[in-house]
Protein backbone atom coordinates (compact mmCIF):
# COMPACT_ATOMS: atom_id res chain seq x y z
CA UNK A 1 0.00 0.00 0.00
CA UNK A 2 1.33 3.26 -0.67
CA UNK A 3 1.88 5.80 2.26
CA UNK A 4 0.23 9.07 1.79
CA UNK A 5 2.70 11.79 2.20
CA UNK A 6 2.07 15.47 3.28
CA UNK A 7 4.72 17.67 2.25
CA UNK A 8 4.35 21.55 3.18
CA UNK A 9 5.42 23.88 0.71
CA UNK A 10 8.15 25.85 3.19
CA UNK A 11 9.52 22.72 3.33
CA UNK A 12 11.71 21.95 -0.11
CA UNK A 13 13.40 18.56 -1.31
CA UNK A 14 16.57 20.22 -0.75
CA UNK A 15 15.64 20.36 2.63
CA UNK A 16 14.07 17.14 3.89
CA UNK A 17 12.80 15.38 0.69
CA UNK A 18 9.73 13.67 2.85
CA UNK A 19 8.53 11.28 0.23
CA UNK A 20 12.31 9.94 0.11
CA UNK A 21 12.07 9.25 4.11
CA UNK A 22 8.52 7.16 4.12
CA UNK A 23 9.93 5.17 1.34
CA UNK A 24 12.99 4.38 3.61
CA UNK A 25 10.79 3.91 6.14
CA UNK A 26 8.54 1.34 4.67
CA UNK A 27 11.39 -0.64 4.29
CA UNK A 28 12.79 0.17 7.94
CA UNK A 29 9.10 -1.44 9.02
CA UNK A 30 7.99 1.63 10.09
CA UNK A 31 4.03 1.60 10.41
CA UNK A 32 1.68 2.09 7.05
CA UNK A 33 -0.12 4.62 7.28
CA UNK A 34 0.22 8.61 6.20
CA UNK A 35 2.86 10.84 7.12
CA UNK A 36 1.15 14.42 8.01
CA UNK A 37 1.36 17.84 10.15
CA UNK A 38 5.18 17.88 9.00
CA UNK A 39 6.63 20.96 11.12
CA UNK A 40 9.91 22.77 12.13
CA UNK A 41 11.04 22.83 15.24
CA UNK A 42 13.75 24.45 17.68
CA UNK A 43 15.85 27.50 17.03
CA UNK A 44 18.93 25.88 17.25
CA UNK A 45 21.66 26.66 14.10
CA UNK A 46 23.15 23.05 14.28
CA UNK A 47 20.71 20.59 12.55
CA UNK A 48 17.34 20.57 10.97
CA UNK A 49 14.22 19.20 13.02
CA UNK A 50 11.28 18.32 11.79
CA UNK A 51 7.81 17.30 13.76
CA UNK A 52 5.22 14.76 12.30
CA UNK A 53 2.45 12.77 12.73
CA UNK A 54 3.56 9.26 11.28
CA UNK A 55 0.73 6.74 11.17
CA UNK A 56 -1.14 8.51 14.37
CA UNK A 57 2.32 8.53 15.91
CA UNK A 58 4.38 11.41 16.72
CA UNK A 59 7.77 11.37 15.54
CA UNK A 60 10.56 13.82 15.23
CA UNK A 61 12.76 13.83 12.61
CA UNK A 62 16.89 15.31 12.93
CA UNK A 63 19.11 15.74 10.39
CA UNK A 64 22.67 17.59 9.64
CA UNK A 65 22.47 21.47 8.62
CA UNK A 66 21.24 22.59 5.39
CA UNK A 67 25.37 23.49 4.83
CA UNK A 68 26.35 20.19 6.01
CA UNK A 69 29.74 20.38 7.71
CA UNK A 70 32.91 18.20 7.56
CA UNK A 71 31.83 15.61 10.49
CA UNK A 72 27.94 16.48 10.66
CA UNK A 73 27.20 13.15 9.47
CA UNK A 74 29.21 11.08 12.06
CA UNK A 75 27.85 13.73 14.80
CA UNK A 76 24.52 12.41 13.75
CA UNK A 77 25.73 8.32 13.97
CA UNK A 78 27.05 8.80 17.43
CA UNK A 79 23.86 10.42 18.56
CA UNK A 80 21.78 8.27 17.39
CA UNK A 81 24.19 5.26 18.57
CA UNK A 82 23.98 6.95 21.83
CA UNK A 83 20.15 7.52 21.98
CA UNK A 84 20.00 4.30 21.34
CA UNK A 85 22.05 2.79 23.82
CA UNK A 86 20.49 5.24 26.86
CA UNK A 87 16.73 2.82 26.17
CA UNK A 88 16.32 1.42 29.94
CA UNK A 89 18.34 4.18 31.92
CA UNK A 90 17.02 6.23 34.35
CA UNK A 91 17.89 9.10 32.34
CA UNK A 92 15.77 11.46 30.49
CA UNK A 93 15.69 11.44 26.90
CA UNK A 94 13.80 10.96 23.89
CA UNK A 95 13.05 7.12 22.80
CA UNK A 96 14.79 6.22 19.46
CA UNK A 97 12.75 4.95 17.25
CA UNK A 98 15.20 4.19 13.62
CA UNK A 99 18.15 5.48 12.01
CA UNK A 100 19.01 6.08 8.86
CA UNK A 101 23.02 5.78 7.69
CA UNK A 102 22.45 5.29 3.78
CA UNK A 103 23.54 8.96 2.73
CA UNK A 104 21.91 8.97 -0.81
CA UNK A 105 18.37 8.49 0.91
CA UNK A 106 18.23 12.03 1.33
CA UNK A 107 21.26 13.37 -0.85
CA UNK A 108 24.35 13.43 1.36
CA UNK A 109 23.21 13.14 4.86
CA UNK A 110 21.84 10.50 7.05
CA UNK A 111 19.22 11.22 9.53
CA UNK A 112 16.90 9.77 12.17
CA UNK A 113 13.51 9.32 13.78
CA UNK A 114 12.84 9.92 17.71
CA UNK A 115 9.88 9.93 20.03
CA UNK A 116 8.12 13.63 20.09
CA UNK A 117 8.24 14.14 24.04
CA UNK A 118 5.03 16.42 25.13
CA UNK A 119 7.18 18.77 27.06
CA UNK A 120 8.54 22.09 27.62
CA UNK A 121 11.49 24.01 26.29
CA UNK A 122 12.36 26.94 28.48
CA UNK A 123 14.13 28.70 25.90
CA UNK A 124 10.80 29.39 23.74
CA UNK A 125 8.02 29.74 26.15
CA UNK A 126 6.69 28.72 29.54
CA UNK A 127 3.57 27.03 30.46
CA UNK A 128 1.48 25.78 33.32
CA UNK A 129 2.48 24.59 36.28
CA UNK A 130 6.16 26.79 36.02
CA UNK A 131 4.08 30.15 34.91
CA UNK A 132 2.05 30.46 37.97
CA UNK A 133 4.33 28.18 40.51
CA UNK A 134 7.63 29.25 41.57
CA UNK A 135 7.99 26.60 43.43
CA UNK A 136 8.19 24.54 40.32
CA UNK A 137 10.17 26.72 38.40
CA UNK A 138 12.23 26.18 41.45
CA UNK A 139 12.21 22.07 41.74
CA UNK A 140 12.68 22.00 37.51
CA UNK A 141 15.57 23.74 37.79
CA UNK A 142 17.50 21.65 39.56
CA UNK A 143 16.21 18.65 38.68
CA UNK A 144 18.51 19.88 35.55
CA UNK A 145 21.46 19.41 37.28
CA UNK A 146 20.16 16.03 38.98
CA UNK A 147 19.02 14.66 35.26
CA UNK A 148 22.92 15.81 34.76
CA UNK A 149 24.20 13.53 37.54
CA UNK A 150 21.94 10.62 36.64
CA UNK A 151 23.38 10.82 33.41
CA UNK A 152 26.76 10.79 34.75
CA UNK A 153 26.08 7.62 36.73
CA UNK A 154 25.56 5.64 33.53
CA UNK A 155 27.54 2.80 32.94
CA UNK A 156 29.06 3.61 29.52
CA UNK A 157 30.54 0.46 28.61
CA UNK A 158 27.55 -1.73 30.31
CA UNK A 159 25.22 0.01 27.66
CA UNK A 160 27.41 -0.79 24.75
CA UNK A 161 29.43 2.35 24.72
CA UNK A 162 33.10 1.14 25.69
CA UNK A 163 34.86 1.95 22.27
CA UNK A 164 32.69 5.27 21.98
CA UNK A 165 34.98 8.11 21.93
CA UNK A 166 38.36 8.41 23.18
CA UNK A 167 38.28 8.84 27.19
CA UNK A 168 41.70 8.74 27.44
CA UNK A 169 44.12 11.92 28.06
CA UNK A 170 40.38 13.67 27.44
CA UNK A 171 41.15 16.79 29.84
CA UNK A 172 44.84 17.49 28.17
CA UNK A 173 43.22 17.84 25.05
CA UNK A 174 40.30 19.89 25.15
CA UNK A 175 42.20 23.08 24.91
CA UNK A 176 44.51 22.55 22.04
CA UNK A 177 41.35 21.10 20.30
CA UNK A 178 39.36 24.28 20.95
CA UNK A 179 42.09 26.70 19.87
CA UNK A 180 42.73 24.88 16.81
CA UNK A 181 39.02 24.75 15.94
CA UNK A 182 38.57 28.73 16.78
CA UNK A 183 41.56 29.24 13.96
CA UNK A 184 39.76 26.65 11.54
CA UNK A 185 37.25 29.50 11.06
CA UNK A 186 39.79 31.42 9.18
CA UNK A 187 39.05 29.46 6.14
CA UNK A 188 35.70 30.73 5.85
CA UNK A 189 35.45 33.20 3.40
CA UNK A 190 34.56 36.78 4.65
CA UNK A 191 35.65 35.94 8.18
CA UNK A 192 38.35 38.05 9.46
CA UNK A 193 39.40 36.14 12.11
CA UNK A 194 38.59 35.71 16.13
CA UNK A 195 38.13 39.13 17.92
CA UNK A 196 37.15 37.02 20.89
CA UNK A 197 38.48 38.05 24.31
CA UNK A 198 40.56 36.23 27.05
CA UNK A 199 41.37 33.38 24.75
CA UNK A 200 45.46 32.88 25.09
CA UNK A 201 44.79 33.66 28.90
CA UNK A 202 42.14 31.04 29.30
CA UNK A 203 44.04 28.62 27.37
CA UNK A 204 47.59 29.51 29.82
CA UNK A 205 45.23 29.12 33.09
CA UNK A 206 43.42 26.35 32.11
CA UNK A 207 46.29 24.41 31.45
CA UNK A 208 48.28 25.33 34.53
CA UNK A 209 44.97 24.26 36.73
CA UNK A 210 44.07 21.04 34.81
CA UNK A 211 42.90 18.48 37.23
CA UNK A 212 43.62 14.69 37.44
CA UNK A 213 41.55 12.75 34.95
CA UNK A 214 38.48 11.49 36.62
CA UNK A 215 36.16 7.84 35.80
CA UNK A 216 34.92 8.20 31.94
CA UNK A 217 31.32 8.42 31.33
CA UNK A 218 28.62 10.06 29.16
CA UNK A 219 29.06 13.57 28.23
CA UNK A 220 26.32 15.73 26.82
CA UNK A 221 28.29 18.35 25.22
CA UNK A 222 26.01 21.11 24.90
CA UNK A 223 23.87 20.63 28.21
CA UNK A 224 22.30 24.06 29.13
CA UNK A 225 18.46 24.80 29.97
CA UNK A 226 17.40 24.86 26.43
CA UNK A 227 18.22 21.58 25.68
CA UNK A 228 16.13 20.16 28.10
CA UNK A 229 12.43 20.03 27.86
CA UNK A 230 10.50 20.14 31.09
CA UNK A 231 7.17 17.74 32.28
CA UNK A 232 4.00 18.94 32.13
CA UNK A 233 2.56 17.16 34.92
CA UNK A 234 5.76 17.54 37.53
CA UNK A 235 8.30 20.03 38.22
CA UNK A 236 11.17 17.74 36.45
CA UNK A 237 13.27 17.09 33.21
CA UNK A 238 10.84 15.20 30.82
CA UNK A 239 13.92 14.83 28.33
CA UNK A 240 17.45 16.13 27.64
CA UNK A 241 17.88 16.70 23.93
CA UNK A 242 19.96 17.74 21.41
CA UNK A 243 22.70 15.24 21.51
CA UNK A 244 24.68 15.98 18.68
CA UNK A 245 27.99 16.91 20.42
CA UNK A 246 27.44 13.89 23.03
CA UNK A 247 30.94 12.06 23.36
CA UNK A 248 32.76 9.80 26.57
CA UNK A 249 35.27 11.29 28.40
CA UNK A 250 34.26 13.73 31.89
CA UNK A 251 30.87 13.76 32.22
CA UNK A 252 31.90 17.23 34.70
CA UNK A 253 32.45 19.40 31.38
CA UNK A 254 28.83 19.31 31.37
CA UNK A 255 27.75 20.56 34.77
CA UNK A 256 31.04 23.42 34.38
CA UNK A 257 28.44 23.75 31.03
CA UNK A 258 24.95 24.24 33.00
CA UNK A 259 27.36 26.89 35.39
CA UNK A 260 28.45 28.73 32.51
CA UNK A 261 24.92 29.18 30.38
CA UNK A 262 23.13 29.46 33.63
CA UNK A 263 21.24 32.57 33.69
CA UNK A 264 22.73 35.53 35.78
CA UNK A 265 24.98 38.03 35.08
CA UNK A 266 25.64 39.09 31.20
CA UNK A 267 22.10 39.05 29.75
CA UNK A 268 23.54 38.03 26.35
CA UNK A 269 24.55 34.69 27.67
CA UNK A 270 20.92 33.45 29.06
CA UNK A 271 19.60 30.30 27.79
CA UNK A 272 16.00 29.60 28.91
CA UNK A 273 14.92 32.85 28.41
CA UNK A 274 11.54 32.66 29.36
CA UNK A 275 12.30 30.95 32.35
CA UNK A 276 14.73 33.11 33.61
CA UNK A 277 12.55 36.12 33.35
CA UNK A 278 10.14 34.53 35.57
CA UNK A 279 12.79 34.01 38.61
CA UNK A 280 12.65 31.99 41.40
CA UNK A 281 15.95 29.77 39.93
CA UNK A 282 18.14 28.15 41.87
CA UNK A 283 21.96 29.50 42.26
CA UNK A 284 24.67 28.27 40.64
CA UNK A 285 26.32 26.83 44.29
CA UNK A 286 22.45 25.37 45.00
CA UNK A 287 23.06 23.85 41.51
CA UNK A 288 26.51 22.07 42.26
CA UNK A 289 25.07 20.81 45.97
CA UNK A 290 22.25 19.33 44.53
CA UNK A 291 24.48 17.61 41.66
CA UNK A 292 26.88 16.82 44.74
CA UNK A 293 23.98 15.35 46.42
CA UNK A 294 23.17 12.76 43.75
CA UNK A 295 26.92 12.02 42.26
CA UNK A 296 30.24 10.30 43.91
CA UNK A 297 32.64 12.82 41.75
CA UNK A 298 34.99 15.16 43.15
CA UNK A 299 33.75 18.48 42.64
CA UNK A 300 36.64 20.20 44.06
CA UNK A 301 37.68 21.59 40.21
CA UNK A 302 34.52 22.59 39.13
CA UNK A 303 35.47 26.00 38.60
CA UNK A 304 38.27 24.86 36.14
CA UNK A 305 35.53 23.11 34.26
CA UNK A 306 33.41 25.93 34.02
CA UNK A 307 36.18 27.87 32.61
CA UNK A 308 36.73 25.75 30.27
CA UNK A 309 32.82 24.75 29.64
CA UNK A 310 32.99 28.87 28.68
CA UNK A 311 35.87 28.37 26.67
CA UNK A 312 34.29 25.69 24.69
CA UNK A 313 30.95 27.21 24.16
CA UNK A 314 33.19 30.45 23.24
CA UNK A 315 34.75 28.59 20.03
CA UNK A 316 31.25 26.52 19.53
CA UNK A 317 29.14 28.94 18.76
CA UNK A 318 31.55 31.91 17.16
CA UNK A 319 31.48 29.28 14.26
CA UNK A 320 27.81 30.08 14.05
CA UNK A 321 29.14 34.03 12.95
CA UNK A 322 32.07 32.43 11.13
CA UNK A 323 29.73 30.89 9.19
CA UNK A 324 27.45 33.72 8.89
CA UNK A 325 30.03 36.18 7.63
CA UNK A 326 30.51 33.71 5.16
CA UNK A 327 26.84 33.49 3.47
CA UNK A 328 26.18 29.98 5.67
CA UNK A 329 23.92 31.13 8.23
CA UNK A 330 21.92 33.99 9.27
CA UNK A 331 23.47 37.45 10.25
CA UNK A 332 21.18 38.39 12.67
CA UNK A 333 22.13 34.67 14.28
CA UNK A 334 25.49 34.96 14.07
CA UNK A 335 25.97 37.94 16.04
CA UNK A 336 23.71 37.11 18.28
CA UNK A 337 25.76 34.31 19.32
CA UNK A 338 29.18 36.33 18.58
CA UNK A 339 28.18 38.97 22.06
CA UNK A 340 26.96 35.42 23.82
CA UNK A 341 30.53 33.94 23.38
CA UNK A 342 31.83 36.93 24.07
CA UNK A 343 29.66 37.20 27.09
CA UNK A 344 30.94 33.79 28.09
CA UNK A 345 34.72 34.08 27.76
CA UNK A 346 34.24 37.62 30.17
CA UNK A 347 32.56 35.09 32.34
CA UNK A 348 34.94 32.56 32.61
CA UNK A 349 37.65 35.00 32.97
CA UNK A 350 36.45 36.73 35.80
CA UNK A 351 36.47 33.01 37.72
CA UNK A 352 39.82 32.52 36.55
CA UNK A 353 41.32 35.54 37.50
CA UNK A 354 42.86 36.35 34.23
Amino acid sequence: MARTVTQPDWLTPDIVDMAAVARWGAQAGLPEGPVEDVGRIGGGTQNVVLRMRWAGRDLVLRRPPEHPRTGSNAALLREMRLLAALAGTDVPHPGYVAGCTDEDVLGGVVFYLMEAVDGINPGAAIEEPYLSDAAARHAAALDTAAALARLASVDHVAIGLGDMGKPEGFLARQVPRWLDHLASYSQLPGYPGSTLPHIDALARWLTAHRPPDAPAGIVHGDYHLNNVLLARDAPRVAAIVDWEMCTIGDPLLDLGWLLVTWPEGSPDLVTGGPLAELGALPGPDELVAHYAARSDRDLSAVEWYTVLAGLKLAVVIEGTHARALAGQADPAVGLRLHRAAVAGLERAAVIAGV
